[in-house]
């Protein structure tokens, strides 16, 4: 009986297993609240060169979020000092409110596309940032304290 017990947890745990992922990351906000200013760096080491990979930006929020998308700017730099900087919009919402995250309770988490089938060919430290870029419609000046963001992420995942 034991020895059908351990084949059945090895199975689980093998089927468990993601071989796609190479690389992830979350940062916590404090409070559940981004500021502005609070750039969220991660840095990616020990990719290889020659494999094509999926980059997302993962983010988590709960109820106190209070839009129906999220503008990002998400800057990747390369090891010889070259850097991508992008402006992202992302939804957050169907039209009936309803969160597109994943998740169970008040907390929803968000894979959203960055970068696909992208070749990183500079060998080194990569660095990425993440910064929200939220404004109210028509201002200028960005919302300093984004409530509801509890977690700002990256994943990487083999192209398949």
């Amino acid at each position: 009986m034991a020895k059908y017990l351990f084949c059945f947890l090895s199975l689980v745990l093998l089927a468990s297993c993601d071989t796609t992922t190479v690389s992830s990351e979350y940062k916590s906000t404090p409070n559940g609240s981004w500021d502005k200013d609070d750039i969220k760096e991660f840095q990616i080491t020990e990719l290889d060169s020659t494999q094509h990979y999926d980059i997302f930006i993962n983010l988590r929020n709960d109820e106190k979020y209070a839009y129906s998308n999220i503008f990002l700017i998400a800057e990747l730099e390369y090891p010889n000092g070259a850097s991508v900087k992008d402006t992202l919009e992302y939804e957050m919402t169907l039209p009936d409110g309803q969160w597109l995250g994943k998740g169970s309770g008040s907390i929803k988490e968000s894979k959203l596309w960055y970068k696909e089938n992208i070749v990183l060919p500079v060998k080194g430290v990569y660095n990425l940032k993440i910064a929200h870029a939220m404004r109210k419609n028509g201002r200028v000046e960005g919302i300093v304290d984004l409530e509801g963001i509890t977690d700002v992420g990256y994943k990487i995942e083999k192209h398949q």
